[in-house]
């Protein structure tokens, strides 16, 4: 599945790319009924020049095919820019730096600061008038509210479904202990201390951990057990409050120092990124990790050559008080329109697109005759398809019409229900989340790793986050 939100960024200095931009010159040829002076005008040739964090090929090469394909679907000769690192930070010094795209590839957290900004087009009018893009059965009319801003005001249109985070656990090792599903916090630890200490892969060896995370990617999950949502909740007066750094976080932090004392919780969970906590979940280290919904169908993807037995599933987190899951679903992915960008008509003819069928196909299983082939109707994937995962920059897009031909990667449809039914909703992360979440993250991590006593560590968080004016 975008990973995390910048907040502003300074402009900066960039070398401006140049515009490809191609014209056909087909030269008219005369019929016998013409005059020698009468020739065919050239057909102009639709460009667009893109911004993208995900859309697109895996690889440089595979990126340039990708173009071709747009090309051949739709007859715009399209350039697609994917910055191989610092996604964010690309995308906001190009808008400060006023380079002209078409179309930008970005998150909800970053759309909240151009939208301040005034750097993105007003799609309102737009949308109405697409046939496509105002059809609720390929974008369902409750999706809009997500990334409607006050007085009703549009300035994107969605790249893709976004499902959310979740515990993700082997359930090949689950059956093995003869272990049933945890529901309450004191079920997760019994579940997860059996993974560290009941030798659950067979190798005889003392090496497997309970739980592996991302620093705090994404323990919404165990929070759960609490009630309380990452980032921040403001109420009926817009009031800023980070629940992380409430007192009612405090269980939630000793459980987790109970669980990194004791060898349950890999002790380089703070210094993880995904890639690492994937890793140890794909090569028998670990028996839960918390993740997105996507990524339990990639895991048994990239599983049931090597090892059959491998299973992920994706599990709901722990009951809170209300007898309720509290999960986390992912901020929108949307395409914007900057206020600058040449062709502004285009960019819409390519989100039209990019919610069809064949966008729906070109987004999921990618490049025909590199991802997969057809053969009498029949569609299949051939071995970079498969490593691609059927995710080309929207493995669920948004249009309910659509079905994959192929069908979807095991456990990966049941982990988005997941998402759906337990009272997931996005973040609030605002513009000042950058700076707040460092204060939380800090203290956070003291307190499950046992540095400082949890109730201590929430309330240097809670008075820090006052001193600097990021909490009310």
């Amino acid at each position: 599945m975008l990973n995390k939100k910048a907040g502003m960024i300074a402009a900066v200095a960039l070398s401006t790319s140049l515009l490809v931009t191609a014209c056909s010159t087909q030269t008219g040829t005369e019929s016998q009924a013409s005059s020698p002076s009468e020739t065919s005008k050239p057909a102009k040739q639709e460009t667009l020049r893109i911004l993208s964090g995900v859309v697109g090929g895996k690889t440089p090469e595979e990126n340039a095919l990708f173009e071709k394909e747009v090309e051949r679907l739709t007859g715009i000769k399209v350039t697609i820019e994917k910055p191989a690192a610092d996604y964010d930070k690309k995308l906001y010094a190009a808008i400060a730096a006023g380079e002209k795209y078409d179309l930008i590839y970005m998150g909800k957290g970053n759309m909240d600061v151009l939208v301040e900004q005034g750097a993105l087009t007003q799609l309102n009018d737009k949308i109405k008038a697409s046939k496509v893009l105002s059809d609720p059965k390929v974008i369902p009319t409750k999706e809009w509210d997500m990334i409607t801003y006050n007085g009703g005001k549009i300035y994107s249109v969605f790249n893709k479904s976004e499902g959310g985070t979740l515990p993700t656990v082997r359930q090949d090792w689950m059956d093995k202990l003869k272990l049933q599903q945890p529901k309450t916090l004191d079920d997760f630890y019994q579940t997860l201390k059996a993974f560290k200490e009941k030798d659950p892969d067979g190798n005889g060896k003392d090496d497997t951990y309970g739980l592996s995370t991302a620093g705090l990617y994404d323990i919404q999950g165990f929070m759960s057990a609490a009630g309380v949502k990452y980032k921040y909740v403001m109420d009926a007066n817009g009031k800023r409050s980070i629940p992380y750094a409430t007192d009612a976080a405090v269980p939630i932090y000793e459980w987790f120092a109970k669980l990194y004392k004791e060898g349950i919780l890999d002790p380089n969970f703070a210094t993880n990124d995904s890639g690492k906590m994937r890793e140890l979940f794909l090569t028998n280290r670990v028996g839960m990790v918390t993740y997105w919904d996507a990524w339990v169908g990639l895991f048994n993807n990239m599983k049931k050559t090597d090892d059959p037995k491998f299973v992920a599933k994706a599990i709901p987190g722990a009951v809170g008080p209300d007898g309720k899951v509290m999960l986390r679903r992912g901020d929108p992915s949307v395409w914007g329109i900057p206020v600058n960008a040449e062709h502004v008509d285009t960019a819409m003819k390519f989100l039209e697109f990019w919610q069809s069928d064949k966008g729906n196909i070109l987004s999921t299983l990618g490049i025909e005759g590199t991802d997969y082939t057809v053969k009498d109707g029949k569609y299949s994937l051939t071995p970079d398809g498969i490593s691609h995962g059927m995710d080309h920059g929207a493995p669920f897009p948004n249009n309910t019409n659509f079905k994959n031909p192929i069908g979807t990667l095991p456990g990966a449809l049941e982990g988005r229900q997941i998402i759906f039914d337990n009272n997931a909703t996005i973040e609030n992360s605002t513009k000042d989340w950058p700076n707040a979440e460092k204060i939380v993250t800090n203290y956070a991590f003291q307190a499950m790793m046992g540095k400082m006593p949890a109730a201590d560590a929430v309330k240097k968080m809670r008075d820090e986050l006052k001193a600097v004016n990021l909490i009310d």
